[in-house]
């Protein structure tokens, strides 16, 4: 079976390309606004890009009635977030943070999702997030016609939790993807066989 995307609706384009291009990690965002609420929301959008620069690449809709979402607005105004990488144990966290809020409700206090400061530049991270990214807004991209804005994060600073790391900076955690319409846990670690 061939999809012709020329000729199918952009809902169904996104079914095709969320149920093909699996697993993906979720961006559980973190930004702040200029009243100091804070807004978590997760984005299933979102790879790296290059580590020189050290970017990441993340797309983020707009809200049910056409304005940008409060993690787009955000990040416009105040060129900076963190992103974390969710925890199987927050699945169910993560998923609620999902739900559509007014813009001055904040999800850490709506849904006791709990931050720590881990440097007064960015927003917090998710408190026991495995792994963080301290990022700055790098560019926006003009996708003419899309409703989805890509942007591109400059990574600054990584927290990675210490046992999650070692010494050879091999990092090795279980974080939560995205399959299609569906969440799965990454846990089972397969080493890549030898090239003889």
């Amino acid at each position: 079976m061939i999809f012709d995307y020329e000729k199918i609706e952009a809902k169904d384009r996104y079914k095709l390309m969320a149920g093909s291009i699996i697993p993906r990690p979720i961006a559980w965002i973190v930004t702040e606004n200029e009243n100091g609420i804070l807004n978590i929301a997760p984005f299933s959008y979102f790879t790296g890009l290059s580590s020189n620069p050290p970017t990441l690449v993340v797309s983020i809709g707009h809200k049910s009635n056409g304005t940008p979402k409060d993690s787009l607005r955000n990040i416009r105004k105040s060129k900076k977030c963190t992103l974390c990488l969710v925890r199987e144990e927050d699945l169910e966290l993560m998923h609620l943070s999902s739900k559509e809020l007014d813009s001055q409700t904040s999800e850490a206090k709506e849904f006791g999702i709990k931050t720590t400061r881990i440097d007064e530049n960015f927003p917090p991270i998710i408190k026991n997030s495995p792994l963080a990214f301290c990022c700055e807004l790098y560019q926006e991209i003009d996708l003419k016609g899309s409703k989805t804005i890509p942007l591109i994060l400059e990574i600054k600073k990584e927290f990675i939790d210490d046992k999650c790391v070692d010494e050879n900076l091999r990092i090795d955690f279980k974080p939560v993807a995205r399959l299609g319409g569906e969440y799965a846990f990454l846990s089972e670690h397969i080493e890549p066989p030898r090239i003889p």
